[in-house]
């Protein structure tokens, strides 16, 4: 994996001679939950997500103590997740219905708004997947992660215009499979 290019580009976290340790420690707190989110609804799975989050800030902390510097810290940390979750994507397998009762998943009856409400939330998860890939990786950055397009676009390499257009057609499509589906 290749932890360089536009990604090692800005940051107001860090200045020239920052401490590795400190720069780590600051950005975990900010950012940990974040990188979970976003590993969380790449792969659905909140155990391995969390793992996936760790194994981020892991790689992180050795390519900071090996003394490279990370000009956006913030960017590194998602550009190194979303490798992970692309290694992950690519060895995933279906996961069934059982499988996901025996790990202890398990419908709840907690009042008719909020049963309608996390049936929504699954019916634009499970519509998530009939959209394609990169329609669906923005979406998740804007909607999920709070990034902003240019924050994105930074991220993918993209242009700024470019992720605006595949938002929008992401947006579109995903309205058109739960209006069909």
């Amino acid at each position: 994996m290749i932890l360089c290019g536009p990604f090692l580009t800005f940051a107001p976290m860090v200045s020239g001679n920052e401490d590795p340790s400190e720069l780590f420690t600051a950005a975990y707190e900010e950012y940990a939950d974040a990188i979970f989110r976003h590993c969380y609804f790449r792969v659905f799975n909140r155990d391995r997500a969390k793992e996936l989050m760790q194994e981020t800030f892991m790689k992180t902390w050795e390519y900071l103590r090996k003394g490279e510097k990370v000009d956006n810290i913030r960017a590194f940390l998602y550009k190194v997740a979303n490798n992970l979750v692309i290694d992950e994507v690519r060895k995933k397998k279906e996961v069934s219905l059982d499988s996901l009762l025996e790990a202890g998943f398990e419908p709840g009856f907690d009042g008719a708004a909020e049963m309608k409400t996390k049936v929504d939330q699954w019916k634009v998860l499970s519509t998530f997947h009939k959209i394609e890939q990169s329609y669906r990786d923005v979406l998740i950055m804007r909607h999920v992660d709070g990034l902003s397009p240019s924050e994105i676009a930074e991220l993918t390499g993209e242009s700024t215009n470019v992720i605006s257009v595949r938002l929008h057609r992401g947006l579109q499509q995903l309205r058109t499979h739960l209006k069909n589906g």
